[in-house]
């Protein structure tokens, strides 16, 4: 049992970056409209930072900790 508990403390911080990536992924799939060639908005330097700054949101991530302190940038409106 001690070795099953382990294991699953083990792999918190692989946990965390899937729930991470899956909310980060959700986000990301919501505006994929913005930066099309055919989106209404004409001017997408928001978007676009929006977006950049949602794939790059896991960079330099080593703990659960890390994880739980990530901050999502806010939507342009």
């Amino acid at each position: 049992r001690d070795a099953e508990e382990l294991a699953y403390a083990n792999g918190a911080f692989d946990r965390a970056m899937v729930d991470l990536r899956d909310r980060r992924n959700r986000l990301l799939a919501e505006c994929d409209w913005t930066v099309l060639a055919d989106s209404p908005i004409t001017d997408k330097t928001d978007w676009e930072t929006y977006r950049t700054n949602l794939r790059d949101i896991t960079n330099g991530l080593s703990t659960v900790e890390d994880v739980n302190a990530v901050v999502f940038p806010t939507k342009p409106s």
